[in-house]
């Protein structure tokens, strides 16, 4: 049975980017087991569960699988995590990614590990790109450098945070994804022209934000060789 990881952060991840990928691959058949930095149960950021955000229906849906679900309820902790166990890592976006996943030096050699050989794939979303900015190959140089990748959009940031890079509930931004990414060396192209932005390159595929993760759970599907369900 193919099987799937998903890292997932303890400060808050966006419901539909992780809710999303989880529920079509479990339909798809895959055998998907959670992670955390800590092992304890992952945070729902909670304006992506606010109806005013993101609709009644979506709101009521993410949180009650986060609620439900007992891979999101009893994790393990990423340091008892290998990438050579799953055919895929997922990492799904939110801003509290900036705060553990991104930092995190066991998610970043499960990035790694996952595009570094013939078999593995991962698929990173929205913030958690950032990931990206911060990851080294096995010759310690960044693993973004010359690849194609989507994110979060610096254009977007900017209708979110205040002059002084504070988020609505007044935690200061620890870097911008685009920025950071970019510096690391990424050919970057969040399409903002387009309704969905999805990136594949080689073994690593990256989805821009929320309304991207529908497409960004079907093209793994696509690049894992399964058929998306109906």
């Amino acid at each position: 049975m193919t099987s799937a990881l998903f890292v997932v952060s303890e400060h808050g991840y966006w419901g539909e980017e992780c809710i999303e990928p989880l529920t079509t691959l479990t339909d798809a058949g895959l055998e998907i087991t959670v992670a955390t930095p800590t092992g304890e149960p992952p945070v729902l950021d909670e304006r992506s569960v606010d109806p005013e955000e993101v609709g009644e229906e979506l709101s009521e849906h993410v949180r009650e699988v986060h609620e439900t679900d007992e891979r999101l309820n009893n994790p393990i902790p990423l340091a008892e995590a290998d990438a050579d166990d799953y055919d895929t890592v997922v990492f799904p976006g939110g801003h509290g990614a900036e705060w553990d996943i991104t930092q995190d030096t066991h998610a970043r050699e499960l990035l790694r590990e996952s595009v570094a050989g013939d078999d593995g794939k991962a698929l990173v979303v929205c913030h958690t790109v950032g990931i990206l900015a911060f990851t080294r190959d096995s010759d310690g140089a960044f693993l973004v450098d010359g690849r194609s990748v989507t994110g979060f959009p610096n254009a977007w940031e900017e209708g979110l945070v205040d002059e002084n890079d504070l988020l609505p509930d007044g935690r200061k931004l620890p870097y911008w994804v685009e920025d950071e990414v970019k510096a690391a060396g990424a050919d970057w192209d969040a399409e903002l022209d387009a309704d969905t932005s999805v990136t594949v390159d080689g073994d690593l595929i990256t989805a821009r934000g929320p309304s991207s993760s529908a497409e960004a759970a079907r093209t793994l599907l696509d690049e894992l060789g399964i058929e998306t369900p109906a």
